[in-house]
């Protein structure tokens, strides 16, 4: 069993905190605001996540597994608001750390306003912020 990390390789902190400097990440609140001029939210959190903590109205629910295909422009899978690279987009998931990684990916693929929701659904819904369902 290997247990020293291979040359060049980081950690999941590392890799995390690179992604999030790539950001401009965004509180419940201001999220909120965005939504009202247009901006796309974008829900990624499991199935089971979803049911047992809520969802946010007007969320677009995109698993993680699946987002790329589904928000790059230039990709056949994509969904039909997805053919601009100026696309706003806030990424969410349940804590926001998920959700920091996926728009940094959705960068990579040139979605340069592409951010995340800072604490995720946890924070939204702690904001006081509309959410349905959820058994929590």
């Amino acid at each position: 069993m290997v247990t020293v990390a291979p040359p060049g390789s980081l950690g999941i902190n590392e890799i995390l905190s690179n992604a999030r400097a790539r950001l401009v990440r965004v509180g419940p609140r201001e999220t909120h605001e965005a939504m009202s001029r247009g901006a796309i939210l974008v829900d990624i959190r499991p199935a089971a996540q979803r049911a047992e903590f809520g969802e946010i109205p007007g969320a677009v629910i995109i698993e993680r597994n699946v987002l790329e295909w589904r928000l790059d422009p230039r990709s056949d899978a994509r969904l039909t608001f997805a053919g601009s690279y100026d696309l706003e987009v806030i990424v969410t998931c349940q804590e926001g750390y998920t959700s920091s990684l996926a728009a940094a990916a959705l960068q990579d693929l040139g979605l340069t306003r592409a951010t995340d929701l800072d604490g995720g659904f946890a924070a939204w819904r702690d904001a006081g912020l509309p959410t349905t369902g959820g058994r929590s």
